[in-house]
C-alpha cells in the first residue's frame, strides 16, 4: 500500500467513493436496526469479540469510516467512537481496571477525568495516586505489582506540563501496565503516541478533530495488546457515538493539518507577543524556547496546537472583568480546537503532589484562525484597559 504525506492521506482516508454510489463524502448513515437476507448471513456476521454485531449500536458505515481514518492517521490497531471526549477518557481507565488494583494519573490531568477517577474509581476499590507530571523515569517508584493503568496527558491540563511519555512507558510497561495518554492538544499530527509505547490514545475528538465547535465526540485507538479490552469495555457500557456528529468529524478531518498550521503560528506568535506585555508575569508555551517542558517537546512533538497558558501580574477581579467586557474576538467559554480564539479564567489548579503556588491570575488562551495581529491587538488593548482600571481596595 503506498504511503501518502500525512496532508494528502487526511484527504483519502475513510472514503470509499466506490462502496456509496460514487459519493465523494462516506454518507450519514443512521439506523438501529440492520437485517440479514437470511440465517446463514445473520450467523456469518458474528465473531467471537462481538456476537451481536449485526445492530447499529455497534456501528455503520460512518462510525467504520472514522475509526478506520483516525486509526490510520493515529498509528495504532484499532479505534472506536464515544460519544464525548470524557466518555472516551474514563472508557479508556475503566476497560483496564477491575477491584483492588492501583492507578497511577497525572497531577496535571483534565479535571472531569480527575473527578472521576475521584468519586467513581475509588468508590470502585481502585487506589488512585496522582503523580508529577515532570516525574519520568522517576515513575518506577511508585509502581506496584497491582498497577493496572498509568494514565497521562502531555502537556498537562491548564498548565502545559510535558511528560516524558517514552520513560514512563517503558517503566510502566515492567509491571504489566497499561499506559493510556489524553493526546487531545497534539491531536495525532503532532505526536504519534505508538511510536512513544503508549497502548491507548485518546482524543476529544470535539475539539481539533471536528474543528468547527459543532459536534461532541471521543476516539480511543489501542495497540494490539489493549485493543480486545477496550472494545469489550465500551460495548459493555453501551458506548456510541451519533452518525451526524461522526459525518463532522470525518468533514473535520480533511482540513485538520492546514488548520493546526494556522492554529500553531498564530498560537507562537500570540505567545510570543504577550510575553514581552507588563501586565504578563508568563506565559507557558512548550514551543517556546525556555519554557520548561521546551526541550522534551523539541524531542517528542511534530508541532503545536493553538493553546497555551498566560499567568498575568497581580489583578484585581473588578480589573479582570474590564478585561474580558473589553475584549472582541476572545470568546469566554469552555472546549477548545474550533475556528474561533477563547480565553478561560482558570481559578487555582488542583494539585495534590506539587502545588501550583504561582500568584496572579492563571488565562487559557486558544488562538483561533484570526489574523494574529488582530488577536494580539484585541488582547493587549483589553489588557491595557483592564490594567488601567484602579484596583478594588
Amino acid at each position: 500500500m503506498t504511503k501518502y504525506n500525512i496532508d494528502t492521506e487526511l484527504l483519502h482516508t475513510g472514503r470509499n467513493p466506490a462502496a456509496h454510489f460514487g459519493l465523494v463524502n462516506t454518507p450519514i448513515c443512521r439506523g438501529s436496526t440492520i437485517l440479514a437476507n437470511s440465517l446463514e448471513e445473520w450467523e456469518a456476521r458474528k465473531t467471537p469479540e462481538n456476537p451481536m454485531a449485526s445492530y447499529g449500536r455497534f456501528g455503520t458505515p460512518t462510525t467504520r469510516a472514522f475509526e478506520e481514518a483516525i486509526c490510520e492517521i493515529e498509528g495504532g490497531y484499532r479505534s472506536i467512537v464515544f460519544p464525548s471526549g470524557l466518555s472516551a477518557c474514563v472508557h479508556a481507565l475503566l476497560a483496564f481496571v477491575q477491584t483492588g488494583d492501583h492507578v497511577l494519573i497525572s497531577d496535571s490531568v483534565y479535571g472531569p477525568t480527575r473527578a472521576f477517577a475521584d468519586k467513581v474509581l475509588t468508590r470502585m476499590g481502585i487506589t488512585v495516586e496522582y503523580f508529577d507530571p515532570l516525574i519520568g523515569a522517576g515513575i518506577s517508584t511508585l509502581l506496584k505489582p497491582n498497577t493496572s493503568v498509568v494514565y497521562v496527558e502531555s502537556p498537562g491540563s491548564m498548565t502545559f506540563e510535558v511528560q516524558d511519555i517514552p520513560a514512563i512507558a517503558k517503566a510502566s510497561h515492567r509491571v504489566g501496565a497499561y499506559v493510556v495518554l489524553d493526546n487531545t492538544w497534539a491531536t495525532p499530527l503532532f505526536f504519534k503516541p505508538f511510536e512513544h509505547d503508549v497502548d491507548v490514545s485518546v482524543h476529544a475528538a470535539t475539539k481539533y478533530i471536528v474543528g468547527h465547535s459543532d459536534a461532541l465526540l471521543g476516539v480511543a485507538t489501542a495497540n494490539h495488546r489493549a485493543w480486545p479490552l477496550l472494545q469489550a469495555g465500551a460495548h459493555d457500557f453501551g458506548q456510541t457515538a451519533g452518525p451526524d456528529d461522526l459525518y463532522l468529524a470525518l468533514r473535520g478531518l480533511r482540513t485538520m493539518k492546514m488548520r493546526l498550521e494556522r492554529h500553531q503560528a498564530n498560537g507562537i506568535e500570540l505567545a510570543e507577543r504577550l510575553k514581552k506585555h507588563p501586565g504578563v508575569a508568563q506565559v507557558i508555551h512548550p514551543a517556546l524556547p525556555g519554557d520548561t517542558g521546551h526541550e522534551l517537546w523539541k524531542r517528542d512533538f511534530l508541532g503545536a496546537s493553538g493553546l497555551f497558558g498566560i499567568q498575568l501580574r497581580a489583578i484585581s477581579y473588578e480589573q479582570m472583568s474590564v478585561f474580558f467586557e473589553r475584549l472582541s474576538l476572545f470568546g469566554i467559554g469552555l472546549s477548545w480546537g474550533g475556528f474561533e480564539s477563547l480565553v478561560l479564567p482558570v481559578s487555582q489548579p488542583t494539585r495534590a503532589v506539587r502545588a501550583w503556588n504561582k500568584s496572579g491570575q492563571l488565562l487559557r488562551v486558544h488562538a483561533g484562525l484570526e489574523n494574529v495581529d488582530d488577536l494580539f491587538a484585541d488582547f493587549s488593548s483589553a489588557l491595557d484597559v483592564a490594567l488601567a482600571e484602579p484596583a478594588a481596595a
